[in-house]
């Protein structure tokens, strides 16, 4: 039987070479996307090596992820694997100076979003049982605190405890649930975050070696394919250049 796998945020960065990594290896891939010019040149190319579905969405709209996934035709109703990558952050300022409205765009997204998509395919994920996997995008700002992070960190340490109680309420379904936190990583989620700033883009990865998009999709293959009966729990990767900073100090100047 063929294997499908559902992929949000489809049109670039992790999600996109997920997808191309799994139709690589004859998957059928259900893929979302906001930017349907995207989604629909990548379904095309990648139609060319297995069945692809796309589906022009926002994950934050509700009402369009029911009507969307309630359906989904028969020879992709089946799921093998959920990637929740859609996701991002917005901005980089300390928290005085940011926009209400970038912090509910980030937790409509990284939180609402992910519920959206993981509550409304569990039932198909189940119904594959063993072998099946929800594999959800965090991020190393969920487990350590930097300037900026703000928001955009309190909603991946939401991802990283949704995960963990994830598996304890999927507890003998089969059904595995894992998180994956990148570190420095080029794609262009730092060129949103950054409002299209490309200068500090590039000044951001200069000299770094970051880890790559096709890294993470390598990492989440790896994972939805261990044998059934193993759960990687999470995974935490940052490129060799990066490190943890050490603890700031404010010190008085009298």
């Amino acid at each position: 039987m063929t294997s499908t796998v559902f992929i949000t945020g489809a049109t670039s960065g992790f999600g996109e070479a997920c997808a191309r990594r799994f139709a690589k290896a004859g998957w059928s891939l259900v893929l979302t996307g906001r930017r349907e010019e995207r989604l629909n040149a990548l379904c095309a190319e990648l139609s060319r090596q297995t069945k692809v579905l796309g589906l022009v969405l926002d994950v934050r709209d509700r009402k369009a992820m029911e009507a969307a996934i309630e359906g989904l035709p028969p020879e992709f109703d089946k799921l093998r694997g959920l990637i929740n990558n859609a996701g991002l952050a917005l901005g980089a300022d300390p928290a005085p100076k940011c926009d209400l409205d970038d912090w509910d765009i980030m937790v409509d997204t990284n939180v609402k979003g992910l519920m959206y998509s993981t509550r409304l395919l569990l039932s198909r994920l189940i119904a594959h049982g063993k072998g099946a996997s929800i594999v959800n995008l965090g991020s190393v700002a969920g487990n350590y605190s930097y300037p900026g992070s703000h928001v955009y960190g309190g909603t991946k340490a939401f991802v990283g405890q949704f995960s963990q109680n994830l598996r304890c309420d999927l507890q003998g379904t089969g059904v595995r649930v894992t998180n994956i936190e990148p570190g420095l990583c080029e794609s262009e989620f730092s060129l949103v975050r950054f409002g299209g700033d490309k200068a500090r883009y590039d000044a951001t990865y200069a000299g770094a070696d970051p880890i790559q998009p096709q890294d993470i999709a390598e990492t989440i293959f790896w994972v939805m394919n261990q044998p059934a009966h193993i759960n990687i729990n999470n995974i935490e990767l940052m490129p060799v250049s990066q490190t943890l900073a050490g603890f700031a100090i404010e010190r008085s100047k009298g």
